[in-house]
């Protein structure tokens, strides 16, 4: 706002010349002149002199309702812009499946939060094609998932590797798969379920989509919600087939884990960050990912091959 209204003021809030120069570190001398060019420009008197400071003419009170009105609008832009930068600067768009969001990017936007409060935070939860579906539209910045076979040709993306994750299994206490070590075949005898499968338009994204049948064929219940599988699983003798790095979540959520025979070759998969080649430079998807990196690196993953 104009400095001189900023004067006008401080000496009309102040009750003085004398109490507004203090409040605005200036000269008494310096505010007096400032204030009476002001006048001059206006071609009125704003202030009465008296033994117990000044007040306002008639015309100053004109001048006072207004310049608080212009101090409220600028003040108002300056909250606006502050907003627009801190999403610009530190707004958040990000997917991922639910491990990576309760091992680590939960307390990370969280912290973020508190760092810049005013900037908006999206988190979108789902399987690794949902989420490629949501980064090539521009819904999102970038991704935590496994890598996505067979992807067709036209998609460009670049994929960080972070390590290497593998299936495990999870059913309610007393679960007779529990009683010894067991084979896949055995496992996968009994109902299951699945958080999350890939949803039919998603196939468009992988080679030979017409010939590859939907995930959620073959299991018992699948969902979006990893609640509801959980409560599917708490409820049936269904087995939940989810990555092994949230055991111990899966603990506290009162499943306990299937322990297979130490011979079988688990599926595993590898888990990185999806991001699109023109946002590698940005500085601040640099930041998110180096983040991400290093969150992920006191999981203690599986090394990725080469």
């Amino acid at each position: 706002m104009d400095k001189a209204l900023e004067q006008f003021l401080a000496v009309t809030e102040a009750g003085s010349f004398m109490a507004a120069a203090e409040q605005l570190l200036v000269s008494q001398p310096a505010l007096t002149y400032n204030l009476k060019k002001l006048e001059q420009s206006l071609g009125v008197r704003l202030f009465e002199r008296s033994s117990r400071g000044v007040r306002l003419t008639h015309y100053g009170e004109t001048l006072y309702k207004n310049a608080l009105l212009m101090r409220r609008l600028y003040t108002n832009a300056l909250d606006t812009i502050g907003r627009q930068r801190a999403e610009l600067e530190h707004g958040i768009s990000i997917g991922t499946g639910y491990s990576t969001w309760i091992l680590f990017l939960k307390d990370y936007v969280g912290e973020h939060f508190r760092a810049y409060p005013n900037a908006p935070i999206n988190v979108s939860i789902g399987n690794a094609m949902r989420c490629m579906d949501q980064l090539l539209a521009g819904d999102i910045s970038l991704f935590v998932g496994h890598k996505i076979p067979n992807l067709v040709g036209d998609v460009e993306i670049d994929f960080i590797p972070l390590g290497m994750a593998t299936d495990g299994y999870f059913v309610h206490p007393g679960h007779p798969l529990l009683e010894a070590p067991r084979r896949l075949a055995e496992v996968f005898s009994w109902p299951t379920t699945m958080a999350f499968p890939p949803e039919t338009r998603q196939r468009r994204l992988q080679k030979n989509d017409m010939e590859a049948q939907p995930d959620r064929l073959g299991h018992a219940f699948t969902s979006n919600s990893l609640e509801a599988c959980l409560d599917f699983v708490r409820s049936t003798d269904a087995v939940l087939i989810h990555s092994n790095l949230l055991a111990d979540f899966f603990r506290s959520q009162g499943l306990e884990q299937v322990e297979t025979q130490p011979d079988e070759l688990l599926p595993n998969w590898l888990l990185g960050i999806y991001v699109l080649p023109e946002r590698r430079s940005d500085p601040h998807v640099v930041k998110i990912i180096r983040l991400i990196r290093e969150r992920a690196g006191e999981l203690n993953l599986t090394p990725p091959p080469g």
